[in-house]
């Protein structure tokens, strides 16, 4: 029996598996575009004037401190590994921020804030990582236990309010009539989406993810990879801090529920990133967080519960991932 099904395989053209691999990685990326097409439609023919500019910029804006935590956390997945606290970080980050700002602090250091207390959350978690070969899981899922008690403990689960005119007015200013998170948003995904395509820490990042040991011993640093997109995944929370503070004019604890870790993957996944690494790109967060985006605002137009609608996000987070089991098969 085995000798028939070895004869069998070697009847099959050399490049029928390989071709067979390409088809399915190519589905697996025309699938996130399809599926954002046709929620545009299915929205565009329902809700009336759904397709004006303003609606889209709108849609923009609320998407773009989503589709930065997505690219840190689509960076993360590549490797293989996950960042269960980036919302809590985001949280803390704010937080500290806003405290400063609150005390008289300049803006722009507060905003500095945000994105160092970030950064340096993500290292620790990219230390314990990369260099304690710690279980990423783990080890996010304490940073975020953490970051949470750490905001709670400042702030007696009360917003921080007072926040500067000034640095609310720059945040959300329009040039041209698009928001500056928006931009904020388009100016990272195009460096972002470079670095992953474009550079040697691009196949580095990749090559890790695809095989973390065959990649260390191809010379590939591996341990700096690691720290580096937790370090960066910690970054992207910072700058979603600044967003989230200024659209709240406020910061607090609540600002990074447990739940937000859902959208934030499901922004990934359903975006086209693997969990199991070695595939995604910014493009996929984006698309992703996008879409997310609109299946909230959706369930909150058809007055679906918030619990209902994390079920909804829970099941296709679960049929992305069967969908990528079996591509991997």
């Amino acid at each position: 029996m085995n000798q028939t099904q070895t004869k069998d395989e070697s009847l099959q053209p050399a490049g029928l598996s390989g071709a067979r691999g390409l088809q399915s990685d190519t589905l697996i990326r025309i699938i996130p575009i399809a599926l954002l097409i046709i929620v545009l439609v299915l929205l565009g023919v329902f809700v009336e004037n759904f397709f004006t500019t303003r609606n889209i910029l709108n849609i923009l804006m609320q998407s773009s401190a989503l589709g930065l935590m997505a690219m840190g956390m689509t960076a993360v997945l590549i490797t293989g590994g996950i960042d269960l606290s980036i919302p809590a970080v985001m949280a803390f980050s704010a937080i500290l921020g806003a405290m400063f700002m609150r005390a008289g602090g300049s803006p722009i250091l507060g905003a500095l804030i945000m994105v160092v207390v970030g950064a340096l959350a993500g290292s620790i978690n990219g230390v314990s990582v990369a260099y304690f070969k710690m279980i990423p899981f783990v080890v996010t899922l304490a940073m975020q236990a953490v970051a949470t008690g750490a905001s709670i403990w400042l702030t007696n689960q009360i917003s921080i309010s007072g926040i500067p005119p000034v640095y609310l007015d720059t945040v959300l200013a329009k040039v041209s009539g698009v928001g500056v998170p928006v931009i904020i948003l388009a100016v990272f995904f195009i460096i972002v989406q470079v670095i992953m395509t474009r550079s040697v820490f691009g196949r580095w990042l990749y090559a890790t993810g695809t095989n973390a040991r065959a990649a260390r011993v191809s010379g590939i640093p591996t341990a700096r990879v690691l720290l580096f997109v937790y370090m960066f995944s910690g970054f992207m929370a910072g700058l979603a801090a600044i967003i989230m503070t200024a659209r709240l004019s406020s910061a607090g604890a609540q600002m990074g529920p447990s739940g937000m870790v859902l959208d934030i993957v499901a922004s990934s996944v359903l975006g086209g990133v693997s969990i199991y690494g070695g595939v995604g790109s910014a493009l996929n967060a984006v698309v992703g967080a996008i879409l997310i985006t609109l299946i909230s605002n959706s369930m909150n137009m058809m007055q679906i519960s918030y619990y209902n609608t994390l079920v909804i996000k829970g099941f296709v987070i679960i049929i992305v991932v069967a969908l990528d089991a079996l591509r991997k098969r």
